[in-house]
């Protein structure tokens, strides 16, 4: 693991593992790099993003085509810098502090817009509680006035798109995590992951992806702490579904 410093924060950087290359050309084997940045750096005080953040950097890069940082300061969005990587993960809530300002929103739209991918993992789906703009570019948004989730604990999670790259192949699993049904949102998006409600008996969205403009964009309720991010078939979706967004062809953690 190597850290470097990036606008006064703390960046980890995980270079891939040597696994299967995906292409060779007169014997020398070429692996198409994508630069992945999460951001992170605040959150509710019950997401320990200090855990989680690496957590996801870890299971981003078992896909040796992705080269993960992590940045700890989320007015870095509002930097030159992040036209630089080619997906955004959206991994902090502004939780009593404003949300970074309007040069972020600004290069956030555009990173999108012009065709690069963003990932919103869990609680980033508050991240930019003020910005109406947000809901489109993350789909779904949180909702305060909706109950949040179900009791922390078990359930199932459902696959209901079995032909899209991300989760082709891929079945239903179980998973220990904060089952969100707080997102609130009508822009068309194509469902890939279901979770039922154990104190409702609804269904909610657990994953969906959609376009932005010429980018695209993957949303996944799921990853409330570690264990949830490191839960293999959850892993194995938020590894597809990041790479599906870095313009790779998503494939299982066993054929990389």
């Amino acid at each position: 693991m190597k850290y470097t410093a990036v606008f006064g924060a703390l960046v980890i950087f995980m270079a891939g593992c040597g696994l299967a290359p995906t292409a060779s050309i007169e014997g020398q084997s070429e692996i198409p790099s994508k630069k992945v940045l999460i951001v992170t750096g605040i959150d509710h005080p019950a997401h320990n993003w200090r855990q989680t953040a690496p957590a996801l950097a870890e299971v981003l890069d078992e896909d040796p085509r992705m080269e993960v940082d992590v940045v700890e300061q989320p007015e870095f969005l509002g930097t030159d810098e992040v036209h630089d990587y080619d997906v955004i993960v959206v991994h902090f809530m502004s939780w009593e502090k404003p949300p970074p300002g309007q040069q972020a929103r600004a290069n956030l739209q555009k990173f999108v817009n012009e065709g690069k991918g963003l990932f919103v993992l869990h609680f980033g789906c508050g991240a930019f509680r003020d910005w109406p703009e947000f809901q489109n570019l993350s789909g779904r948004v949180w909702d305060p006035d909706l109950r949040a989730h179900d009791p922390k604990g078990p359930f199932g999670v459902d696959i209901v798109n079995k032909e899209h790259p991300i989760t082709r192949g891929m079945t239903a699993f179980q998973t220990d995590d904060e089952l969100y049904t707080c997102l609130a949102g009508q822009k068309p998006v194509n469902l890939l992951a279901t979770a039922r409600s154990k104190v409702n008996g609804r269904d909610y969205p657990m994953a969906f992806v959609f376009e932005y403009g010429r980018g695209r964009v993957f949303h996944c309720a799921l990853g409330h702490d570690v264990k949830a991010i490191k839960n293999p078939p959850a892993a194995e979706l938020l590894r597809r579904g990041c790479a599906w967004t870095a313009r790779l062809t998503p494939v299982a953690a066993t054929m990389q």
